[in-house]
Order: structure tokens, then C-alpha cells, then sequence
């Protein structure tokens, strides 16, 4: 599966036992879900997955667990980034002989680097694997932002072929859409202004929400894809409030929070991530009645 997807990807998380290891099971669950309710495409180890707070051991467990289970039955895409260019070169590689489709590369957070590093650090991954890379700009989580520049330059690379841009600056990927064509893409990577990248030329998001509504995710894109704009931004806007809860403490920490209320069992979480605030657990429980999911 090398087609860019359409749609609404999913930033699975990853569930835990009250012990703190992976609940495999929960997590083929959550995979089958996902499939039987539209979900375009699974990201795996993504800022949601916690893969930050897990080990190599657990990220690649769960990845070939993924794998297996969706049994190419909707592209997956692996979250293989790290702030050490080797790490991730090999990160990347694994995967890749693992069955991933397609790689997510965040920039390299605390490093920072200059300009040319910034550009080295995805190309030479890019140049060492053969399917397709995302790139990720999340700024608030790694500090440093890919300049417009650098875009400009890995854009042209055959192997990079799109951009998970969660700065939630409009101005910013108003510039970056720019190099918007067939063989480079760009997704949402904030649930708040999906409508609102779409209009920009992105092909989809890649989303928190749709780990409780997949099925309205996607029909939130496809409806702006298919020319119903304005069905895709009632959509849009009925799940505002949702939308907003579900970030009114770090990611993945409320949607996990939700979906336990929901009876889905997803967990807890690894240190230093830890339940939530006795009145962001109701803010929760308030906006899922609120959208008759309770």
C-alpha cells in the first residue's frame, strides 16, 4: 500500500494492563474496530500510542502486533522518529521489513539543529527506505519547527511524500501548502480545525478524536472531499466541544479517560503521564453525554 490515504487516520493508543505492560488483546479490539468503522488508515506509535513512555521492546511489540492484525486490510503507518538520526534510520529500516506502509518522522525535539541538519535528519532516512515518509511538524512537543524552506527541499524528495502538521499555525500551512501536489500530501494534526486544513488542500487528518468517533471522522472528510463543505463543517462544529476536552490535558491522557468511561477499556498510562484532575474527568463525562456517547 503505497497511495497517500484520504481520510481519517487514526492516532491509535496503546492500552495497558493495571499493571502497566500492553494489553494485546484490547488492542486487536480496538484495531477491528477501527476497520468495521471506516477508520482510512491505523498510525501506530504516535503521540498518542505513549510510544515516548514505552521501550524499544514494547514499541516493536506493538507494531508487529498492529501488523498482523490489520493484515493489510487499511494502510499502517509507524511512528519510527526520534532526536538521534541513527536511532530512527534504524527505528525506520526495522519497520519497514516489519510490512509498515508508510513511516511518521517527527523532527529532532531537544537537538533542534540548524537548517541543513534539520533537512539531513529526514533525508537520510528517506534515502535508506523505500516507503513512504510523513513528515511531522509538532512544535509545541519537540521545540523546533521545519522551516518552510526545508519543506520546499524535502517536498522534492521521491521517497517523502507528505507532512502530519500540528503546529496549529494557519499562516504557517497556508505557506506549506504551496508544495501541496500528487506526491506530496498534508494532514491535520489537530482535531479542532480539520475543516479548516482541508480547505488548504490537506487530504485528511490524522486524529485523537477518532479513537471514540471513528466513523464521524471520517465522514467528517470525506463529506468536504465529495464537495459537501458545508455538511463537513456541522460536523466540524458539533464535535468542537469534544474536540476541545479531549486536549484540556496533555495527549493521550483525556482520550484514554473517555474511552475508559465509554467502557473501552484502554488503561492507564506510563510515568510521568498519570490520571487526570478529578474536574477534567468530569469536563469529560460532561462533553461525552453531551454527544451521546454516555
Amino acid at each position: 500500500m503505497t497511495d497517500m490515504i484520504q481520510g481519517s487516520i487514526v492516532a491509535l493508543i496503546t492500552p495497558f494492563h493495571e499493571d502497566g505492560s500492553v494489553n494485546f488483546e484490547k488492542l486487536k479490539e480496538l484495531v477491528e474496530w477501527h476497520i468495521a468503522n471506516k477508520t482510512d488508515g491505523i498510525l501506530v506509535l504516535g503521540t498518542t500510542g505513549e510510544s515516548s513512555t514505552m521501550t524499544h521492546e514494547e514499541d516493536d511489540s506493538v507494531v508487529a502486533c498492529v501488523i498482523e492484525t490489520v493484515n493489510k486490510r487499511v494502510p499502517v503507518i509507524v511512528g519510527a522518529g526520534s532526536n538521534n538520526t541513527a536511532t530512527m534510520l534504524k527505528k525506520s529500516i526495522d519497520y519497514e521489513k516489519m510490512g509498515a506502509d508508510q513511516l511518521l518522522l517527527i523532527s529532532p525535539y531537544y537537538n533542534k539543529t540548524n537548517e541543513e541538519g534539520m533537512i539531513l535528519h529526514f533525508k537520510t532516512v528517506a534515502d535508506a527506505v523505500h516507503i513512504p515518509i510523513i513528515l511531522y511538524n509538532i512544535p509545541g512537543r519537540t521545540g523546533c519547527s521545519i522551516s518552510e524552506h526545508a519543506i520546499s527541499v524535502l517536498s522534492k524528495h521521491p521517497n517523502i511524500k507528505g507532512i502530519k502538521e500540528a503546529s496549529g499555525n494557519m499562516s504557517y500551512a497556508m505557506n506549506i501548502s504551496r508544495y501541496l501536489n500528487d506526491d506530496f500530501v498534508m494532514y491535520s494534526g489537530n482535531d479542532d480545525i480539520i475543516v479548516p486544513m482541508l480547505s488548504l488542500g490537506s487530504s485528511g487528518v490524522i486524529s485523537v478524536l477518532a479513537n471514540i468517533l471513528p466513523e464521524q471522522t471520517h465522514e467528517l472528510v470525506k463529506k468536504y472531499l465529495d464537495g459537501d463543505t458545508k455538511g463537513s463543517l456541522a460536523l466540524q462544529q458539533q464535535y468542537l466541544d469534544l474536540i476541545h476536552a479531549l486536549f484540556v490535558e496533555v495527549n493521550p491522557i483525556p482520550v484514554k479517560e473517555a474511552m475508559n468511561q465509554m467502557g473501552m477499556n484502554a488503561g492507564g498510562y506510563h510515568l510521568p503521564l498519570t490520571e487526570m484532575s478529578e474536574d477534567h474527568k468530569e469536563l469529560i463525562k460532561q462533553r461525552l453525554e453531551e454527544a451521546g456517547l454516555l
